[in-house]
């Protein structure tokens, strides 16, 4: 039985200029690759057959996999990069097209949207993700050691895990009008309204220029815009409901936007909302998904924001583990080298 798994590695991740202007540490190739070969090896370990990675100018992947003593055939994907999210888009529909069902993601908030983006567009529901952090503000990739990451990944691969250790990711559907057209996007964590600002910005966000923020994950443990909701009311990923909030006068306190960066917020109002109820946005201003400042909204025009629970399907890694060990999968017999 194959048991493939598309490794995807964003190069780009963890070293834009908001790590410069707060205090996060810089993620460098050479890190990656070691992560890259830590999930390998644990993939490896647990019976993948296959592990699929897309070319990149810096080589991330296909450095950390060359001389590796795997028994999983690797291969690389050739690709003509644009370093951008193009690239993601691309790697997705490769693996899919080479029967992986079962994804590793190496990348922040921005990248796994890509990758989320993308599987919507490609109307694929069936895939399992594995989101590991590399980024700056990350709420939805977790910090998980990649060599146990691996491993959980080959079983699902294998199609040994049971359902229920895993839960449909989040997704914040966008909507956007104007006078002329309608545009779709989508965000994981936040979609965020700011007033003064400009698309393509890369510094942390100013709070005095945040107007509204609809949040599927309120988390207190978290930086960026997610501890502004989750300070006042939690809402974690098992939650069925997002967080609306409101700025404004109202309650004042410090949140960490960025890593060591806190900044004073004012908060007027916080509400739950419901799946499927669409929140609107209105011009003039800039809206931030998961941090990326990418779409205008002039005066008069408007967007909507619905969030559902139709996203990947996220892995339980230390749940899944344990469910291993408890029926027996875990520790794995003898394991054969794939035919040739």
């Amino acid at each position: 039985m194959n048991a493939p798994i598309g490794i995807c590695v964003n190069p780009m991740s963890g070293r834009d200029v908001r790590r410069l202007a707060a205090r996060a540490t810089n993620m460098t190739h050479e890190a990656k690759r070691d992560l890259v070969a830590r999930a390998a090896a644990g993939a490896d370990a647990a019976g993948a057959t296959d592990l699929f990675v897309l070319e990149e100018p810096f080589r991330i992947a296909s450095l950390a996999l060359a001389h590796m003593p795997l028994r999983a055939r690797v291969h690389l994907l050739p690709h003509k990069a644009h370093n951008d999210a193009r690239d993601t888009a691309v790697a997705v529909a490769r693996f899919l097209e080479a029967g992986c069902r079962t994804l590793i993601s190496l990348g922040g908030d921005g990248s796994n949207r890509a990758i989320v983006r993308a599987l919507h567009e490609l109307k694929r529901h069936d895939v399992h993700l594995i989101p590991l952090s590399t980024g700056t503000n990350n709420v939805f990739p977790v910090l998980a050691e990649p060599t146990i990451a691996g491993m959980v990944a080959a079983l699902q691969a294998r199609g040994l895990l049971a359902d229920d250790l895993a839960q449909r990711a989040k997704v914040l559907h966008v909507r956007l009008g104007s006078r002329t057209r309608v545009k779709r996007d989508l965000g994981l964590i936040d979609a965020v309204l700011l007033r003064n600002d400009h698309v393509g910005n890369l510094l942390p966000f100013d709070a005095n220029r945040l107007a509204r923020l609809f949040l599927s994950r309120a988390e207190p443990d978290a930086i960026g815009t997610s501890p502004i909701g989750g300070l006042i009311d939690p809402v974690g990923a098992q939650d069925d409901v997002g967080l609306l909030v409101e700025m404004g006068p109202g309650k004042r306190f410090t949140a960490p936007l960025s890593p060591g960066f806190f900044k004073e917020v004012a908060v007027r109002s916080a509400t739950r909302i419901a799946f499927g109820v669409p929140v609107p946005f209105q011009g003039a201003g800039v809206l931030a998904l998961d941090g990326d400042r990418d779409h205008r909204l002039r005066e008069g025009d408007h967007a909507t924001i619905t969030l559902r629970r139709d996203g990947p399907w996220i892995l339980d890694i230390g749940r899944a583990m344990r469910w291993a060990v408890a029926e027996g999968i875990m520790p794995p017999g003898p394991i054969q080298a794939p035919s040739a």
